[in-house]
């Protein structure tokens, strides 16, 4: 990554293992993943990975003094080491807000800080709004409200303008009758019987939201959405969710009942140049959140690994260390 014009203070604590892993039934279909790391005895904190369909990476515990912390990771329904793989069945927002309940009852968790970026702050606030007695603080990255023109400027003209050689492979793969709506045509293929057709679009799908999410392009980051098991429950999940709505009962949900949040501190971390969650969501949400404090980063995307957001996300959980 080349050198950034600004000097930011924090990096990320040192790679930790959990101390414990968990096999959790949550319905009839889905088993989830769920970890625990750092200090048993910590602060709680439930990190929610983004996607939909991102799975949990390792390097995630490391956003938390593991002193002071008790980190709860869990890959969501049918993506990451949760089963079964890529399962669209009973995978709704609301499947996973009530999925976070369970895992805070099994641990016995009281209260816990709510860490997510891009869909993990979809999620992240889906669950503190139906949940607000349960949640100490939030931190947030990236935001992303399922809002319609949000997945319109991403999937279908916007982001478009600014990446054209990387949009051009996405919107070639579908025939131009069906490219007037991109993300209904990927759906109908990521979830049709032809198993090359489905891969091919899981590939393009995820190729195209990996080569937009830095400030800086990464060929390692690009490199990680062509594998092909990874993109293949990334795309199906994400298109599910998108073609859907969030499931959410009214167009702007999320801002709509920011309201509720009015007692939980929260701090937003938002990249200036992030063309995957542009800046207006983040901005809208904190207007209509009493008490958020909105970062803004001037030399980030949408990357949670990108030195300025990552800088930001380790104070504002070292503010909420002790909470």
């Amino acid at each position: 990554m080349g050198k950034n014009v600004f000097d930011y203070p924090r990096t990320l604590y040192p790679p930790i293992q959990p101390y414990k892993e968990h096999r959790m039934k949550v319905s009839d279909v889905h088993d989830l993943h769920v970890e625990e790391s750092g200090n048993p005895e910590g602060n709680p904190v439930i990190v929610v990975h983004g996607g939909p369909g991102g799975g949990c990476e390792d390097f995630y515990r490391q956003f938390f003094n593991p002193k002071l912390y008790r980190i709860i990771m869990f890959d969501q329904r049918g993506c990451g080491k949760s089963l079964p793989f890529a399962c669209l069945e009973d995978n709704t927002t609301w499947h996973l807000v009530d999925d976070m309940e369970k895992i805070r009852v099994l641990l016995n968790v009281e209260k816990w800080v709510v860490f997510g970026g891009s869909w993990g702050s979809t999620l992240s606030l889906a669950y503190a709004e139906t949940h607000p007695s349960r949640t100490k603080a939030l931190i947030l990255r990236g935001i992303f409200t399922l809002r319609r023109d949000e997945l319109l400027f991403f999937y279908q003209e916007g982001s478009s303008w600014l990446f054209p050689e990387y949009f051009e492979p996405f919107r070639m793969m579908i025939p131009e009758v069906e490219r007037g709506d991109l993300m209904s045509a990927y759906y109908r293929r990521l979830t049709g019987s032809d198993e090359e057709v489905k891969r091919a679009c899981a590939d393009a799908w995820t190729r195209w939201e990996m080569s937009t999410s830095k400030l800086i392009l990464d060929e390692d980051k690009i490199k990680h959405g062509e594998e092909g098991d990874f993109a293949l429950a990334f795309a199906r999940i994400e298109c599910h969710y998108f073609v859907n709505g969030g499931f959410f009962k009214e167009e702007g949900q999320l801002i709509k009942n920011a309201h509720l949040l009015k007692d939980i501190p929260a701090v937003i971390v938002q990249g200036r140049y992030d063309v995957v969650c542009p800046a207006k969501s983040a901005y809208d949400l904190h207007k209509s959140y009493p008490g958020s404090v909105l970062r803004i980063i001037p030399d980030s995307g949408h990357s949670v690994s990108e030195p300025g957001t990552m800088s930001a996300l380790v104070e504002a959980c070292d503010q909420f260390a002790t909470l």
